[in-house]
């Protein structure tokens, strides 16, 4: 199978139903994106497809054969990565860290679609679990990015 993560073609022969976080992170050693809880539901392995953000540990290769897979060690590569990582850092949102590659993913995703997203829209793309509660940091970031300064 072929797969296209971060602009370069890898060839796996794992199964179809892998989870693409396995090839990602055991067979390409890009770590970057996190194994939290394998059900879909804490977000630290978001990556994005074509554009959009999914979750890696139960997404099936077969499914994005052939799609566009950009992972966090290619987002600076990206021109709303680039913002993203830089307003991140403006407003110290990391903490522990653990969960901030699957949530820069999911905000790069969000603003690449919508570039002014209300408070609403925010809430309801972000939804990856922080532990360390720095959502307040997420949102004021995000909006700097996309030009509504330091709202919250």
């Amino acid at each position: 199978m072929e797969l296209n993560i971060n602009n370069k073609i890898y060839q796996t022969d794992a199964d179809a139903d892998t989870p693409l976080l396995w090839v990602i992170r055991d067979d390409l050693a890009m770590t970057g994106t996190k194994y939290g809880c394998g059900l879909a539901q804490c977000g630290a392995c978001a990556v994005m497809v074509d554009g959009q953000a999914v979750r890696s540990c139960v997404t099936p290769l077969e499914t994005v054969a052939g799609k566009k897979i950009t992972t966090i060690e290619a987002i600076e590569s990206d021109d709303v990565g680039q913002r993203v990582v830089a307003a991140w850092v403006k407003h110290q949102v990391p903490q522990c860290g653990y969960c901030q590659s699957g949530q820069v993913m999911a905000a790069t995703a969000l603003l690449k679609h919508n570039a002014h997203p209300s408070d609403e829209e925010i809430a309801a793309a972000m939804v990856n679990l922080c532990r360390c509660g720095t959502y307040n940091a997420i949102s004021a970031a995000i909006h700097e990015v996309a030009g509504k300064g330091d709202k919250v």
